[in-house]
């Protein structure tokens, strides 16, 4: 997984930079810890097949296996601030072993972070597959 950040990029951009590394690195390794201080509340989560899920199912998921993510690589991001909050988009390359199921997926992600309390926090999430 590449950390994309540039030097031409604001504080703010650098941060929640770094926020999408930590979280793409806590959902490989399962890492609820991390996951629960990075996510807000009332997250929806949005999978490419339509499916929804809220903090708790998310964190659930990863943790159970049920969406396992082996490896995880993001390119081509972008990022677009707006006073606190962020979009974020990105192409996810991922090996997955969903519920012990060997898989790879290749999704076009958006993500909506927003700073809270001087913290970036993930409130959306969509993925499409790419095309």
């Amino acid at each position: 997984m590449i950390s994309i950040i540039s030097f031409s990029q604001s504080k703010n951009e650098k941060q929640v930079a770094i926020a999408v590394t930590q979280l793409t690195q806590a959902m490989e390794n399962a890492d609820s810890t991390t996951l629960d201080k990075l996510i807000d509340a009332g997250l929806s989560y949005g999978h490419s097949g339509g499916r929804v899920e809220n903090k708790s199912d998310f964190i659930s998921n990863i943790v159970s296996g049920k969406s396992d993510f082996v490896k995880i690589d993001l390119t081509n991001q972008q990022i677009l601030m707006h006073h606190k909050t962020a979009i974020i988009r990105h192409h996810l390359s991922a090996t997955t072993n969903d519920s012990g199921k060997p898989g790879a997926v290749s999704l076009d992600i958006m993500l909506v972070w927003q700073k809270q309390h001087g913290h970036w926090k993930l409130i959306a999430r969509q993925a499409v597959k790419a095309s």
